[in-house]
Parts: C-alpha cells; sequence; structure tokens
C-alpha cells in the first residue's frame, strides 16, 4: 500500500529538512523586488534573482524584517551607501531559512552588508556613463550654446521645495534688477517616481522649447539616498538628447550624479544656480559697460583728431579765404568799373546815333518842304500863265479851262497832301522810341550795334536797351550759327 501523508506532515518534513540543513545563518544575494512596511514596522520583502544578461526572474522568495531588527538596520545601510533601501537594489543579507506549515518557506534577515550594494551601486553607475559614453552621447548636452544673456528659464522642481523658492527669490531679487522670466514644471524630485515625473516636465518644456533660453533642474537638500533618482540611465540619456542646455543644482554636495555628468553646468545648490545666471547676466553687462566706455574714449579721440584737424585747416585756410576775397573784390571792382565805363560810352553812343537820326529827319523834312514849296511856285507859274490865257479866251472857254484848272488843282493838292501822310508815317514808323515800344531791341558791345556773335567773347559785358529802361548783361554761353 502506497505511504499517504497528511499535508500538515509534509509540511512538517520539509521544515525539518530544512531546519536541519541550514542550522545556521547564511548570505543571500538577491535584488529587492518588493518591499513594504506595516503598522508595527515590520518589513516584508520580495528578493529576485534574474539572469545575467536579461531580465528573466528565475529564483524568487519571500523574506522578512522584523521591527526591531529593522530598525538598526535601514538607517545603517542608508546612512553607509547614502541609498534608501527601495526597490532595484541588490542586497547582500545574512538571513535564516525558515519554513511554517501555514504559511510556507520564507526567508528571515538578520543582517545586511551595504558594502556590497555600493559595490554594485557603483558598477551600475560606472556601467550607465561607459553606455552612454559609447553611445556617443554623453557630451551633447555640454556642446550646446548657452545664451549670453539666458532670462528665460523653465524651472523642473517641486513647487513647495525650499531650493525653488530660495532659486526664484534670488533671481527676482537680484541687487542690479536684472530681469529673469521663469516658469516652473513641477515634478516630483525623489523616490521611485522622480524618473517619469522629471522627464514629463521635460517632454512638456520640449513643446515651448523655442521659447526659453535653458532648463534648470533643482531641488532643495535632501539626504544621500533622495538622490539616487539622478543616476538613472533612461533620465540621463534624455537629458543627453534634449535641445536646450540644462543646469542642475540638485544638492548633492560630495559626489556628482550621472545627471550632473550629462547637464550642461554642474552646480551644488539652487542658489548656486541662481548666482550663475546672476553673474552670467552681470558679466555680460560689464562687457557691455566696457564696450560703452571703449566707444565713448574711441569718439572722444575722434572728435579730438577732428577739432584739431578743423583747427588746423581753419588756420590754413582764413589767409587763403582773406586772398581770395581781396583778388574777388579787386575783380569786382574792375567789372563795375568797365561796367559803368561801357555804360557810359553806350549812352553816349546812343544819344549821338539819335541825334544824327533826328538831324536826319529834320534834313529830309526841309527837303520835302522845299520841294513841296518849288511845286507850288511851279503851280502858281502855271495858273498865272493859264489866267493870262483866259483873258484872250471866250466866256465858255474860259469856264472850261478854270474847271480843268480847278480839277488839276485838287487832283494836285490831293496826290501832294497823301505824299505828306504817307511821308509822315514813315518818319513815325522809322521813329527807335516808336520801334523800341513794339518790343525790339538794340544790342550793344564796346557802343557798337551786335548784329553777330563773330566778335564776342564769353565774360564779355554787353548792353540791351528796352523802350524803358537798360539791362547790363555778362555773357556766359555763345551759340554760333552753322
Amino acid at each position: 500500500m502506497k505511504e499517504q501523508l497528511k499535508l500538515s506532515e509534509l509540511n512538517g518534513r520539509v521544515k525539518k529538512t530544512i531546519g536541519e540543513a541550514f542550522t545556521a545563518p547564511i548570505w543571500v544575494i538577491g535584488e529587492i523586488s518588493e518591499l513594504k512596511m506595516n503598522r508595527s514596522g515590520h518589513c516584508y520583502l520580495v528578493l529576485i534573482e534574474k539572469e545575467e544578461n536579461g531580465d528573466a526572474i528565475i529564483a524568487q522568495a519571500k523574506a522578512t524584517i522584523w521591527s526591531y531588527t529593522f530598525r538598526m538596520l535601514r538607517p545603517f545601510f542608508e546612512s553607509t551607501t547614502g541609498q534608501q533601501l527601495t526597490e532595484g537594489l541588490k542586497v547582500l543579507v545574512s538571513v535564516s531559512v525558515e519554513f511554517h506549515e501555514l504559511y510556507g518557506f520564507s526567508l528571515n534577515i538578520r543582517d545586511i552588508d551595504p558594502t556590497y550594494t555600493l559595490g554594485d551601486m557603483a558598477r551600475r553607475r560606472r556601467e550607465i556613463i561607459v553606455r552612454l559614453q559609447n553611445e556617443g552621447v554623453f557630451e551633447m548636452n555640454k556642446e550646446l550654446s548657452l545664451p549670453l544673456v539666458p532670462q528665460k528659464i523653465a524651472v523642473i522642481s517641486s513647487p513647495t521645495a525650499a531650493g525653488y523658492q530660495d532659486f526664484a527669490d534670488q533671481l527676482t531679487s537680484n541687487p542690479a534688477r536684472y530681469c529673469f522670466h521663469l516658469k516652473l514644471f513641477p515634478a516630483i524630485m525623489q523616490g521611485n517616481q522622480a524618473e517619469s515625473s522629471i522627464i514629463g516636465a521635460l517632454e512638456q518644456i520640449f513643446l515651448y522649447e523655442h521659447f526659453f533660453d535653458a532648463v534648470v533642474i533643482i531641488r532643495g537638500g535632501g539626504s544621500q539616498a533622495d538622490l539616487s533618482c539622478f543616476d538613472n540611465y533612461n533620465l540621463a540619456y534624455y537629458i543627453t538628447q534634449f535641445p536646450l542646455p540644462v543646469i542642475t543644482g540638485i544638492g548633492h554636495e560630495k559626489d556628482d550624479s550621472i545627471v550632473d555628468l550629462v547637464a550642461h553646468t554642474r552646480l551644488k545648490t539652487p542658489t548656486a544656480v541662481a548666482e550663475f545666471l546672476i553673474s552670467g547676466v552681470a558679466q555680460f553687462d560689464g562687457h557691455l559697460d566696457e564696450l560703452r566706455h571703449r566707444f565713448v574714449d574711441k569718439i572722444e579721440e575722434l572728435l579730438a583728431e577732428s577739432k584739431n584737424g578743423v583747427e588746423q585747416f581753419t588756420r590754413r585756410i582764413i589767409p587763403l579765404t582773406r586772398t581770395k576775397i581781396a583778388v574777388a573784390n579787386n575783380r569786382l571792382s574792375q567789372t563795375i568799373w568797365k561796367l559803368d565805363n561801357n555804360v557810359k560810352i553806350f549812352i553816349q553812343n546812343q544819344d549821338y546815333h539819335l541825334e544824327k537820326k533826328e538831324d536826319a529827319l529834320r534834313q529830309e523834312f526841309r527837303n520835302f518842304t522845299r520841294q513841296q514849296h518849288r511845286e507850288l511856285e511851279k503851280t502858281t507859274r502855271s495858273l498865272f500863265s493859264t489866267l493870262r490865257l483866259i483873258t484872250n479866251l471866250s466866256h465858255d472857254q474860259l469856264t472850261r479851262k478854270i474847271q480843268k484848272s480847278e480839277n488839276m488843282a485838287r487832283k494836285m493838292i490831293s496826290e501832294n497832301r497823301h505824299y505828306l501822310e504817307l511821308s509822315s508815317q514813315k518818319a513815325m514808323l522809322t521813329d527807335p522810341d516808336k520801334i523800341l515800344a513794339r518790343g525790339y531791341s538794340i544790342t550793344t558791345y564796346n557802343g557798337h550795334a551786335l548784329k553777330n556773335t563773330d566778335k564776342l567773347e564769353q565774360s564779355a559785358i554787353i548792353e540791351t536797351r528796352l523802350y524803358r529802361g537798360n539791362i547790363i548783361s555778362e555773357v556766359k554761353t555763345i551759340i554760333k550759327e552753322n
């Protein structure tokens, strides 16, 4: 008959076998998969083991740290490693192997070796750094250009953190009154959720990358254990790929986190970041001030040189100007004298010509009068002869002769009157004043009337006589007829 055991009997044998096999505590290496604490202070864990080159779990066990042991182990571990006792850590623990008929297999943790965890953390840190370097991204954020005057700052921090308040107060209340524009993107800055929270804030900033000059990641104080999230590969890689310079001030006094190493600029505290930004603007402001002084000095130097040159030029030009003015005055006096002399000569010539024309007109009128007188005498003599003939004629013949004579006389008087009228009109038309009154003018040069430009020269002084008034001109241009 086959042996039959109750479950409690089987579990009892297993417990006895395990108790005989593991009579003393042993050191076990495992990764903390889960960690919970109850109200009594007991700590319940799940330890796992993964494949060496993968993430597949090949072993798992429950573990317990009773409250009186946990109160001693936890501060010792965290003060030594600077790391919280939390999920994801590899630990070397001293355990007693236990099996309970009702609760099954479990490990009771009695001690923990923090040096092993430190070594594992250092190993993982080195692996992350080497991985980032091998991927060629380790220095990418450092290669970005930080603006000379970064004033539009995206801030990743906890909104209630004292470090953020100190940072904002120092920037907005700087003694030089430089203006900074801050925009807070809230994030969890410690613990398991810090990685995804900070990356989420960076993704929001990326939507406005063209507005901001730089990103600042800050947190205020805290223990070394609170900073483990900044040794995360995913967060560090995301920062290396970010298109804006990242400045950190996460309060890591002793060592640089991986995030510090890949960031554009690493500073110790939030206030140090604020001072860095203020000093950058102040340095640029000082450079501008220096340029302004240099510009003013250069302008003053150029003005002094120009003033000296003007004074030298003035000293040279004053005698030359006086000489030019004297020469010009002399030429002007000569021109005025020549003009006055030419005007006098012209007036004399015009008076002479007018007198000649008047004499000619008088002589022509006297000749005309003499001619008319002779004609009249001739007519008179003819009349007398006619009268003598009349005395020898009959009454009818006499009448006819008288009528004929009268007709001839009337005809002759009419013809002479017409001739006198034509002569008078001719005399009036040839009067120089009448000619000038019709819009004609007379131009003379050296007292002679100008009929062409053959003997005329540039700068010659000519006079034009109008009906009323004379014009004295200087010749500028001479146009010859072809």
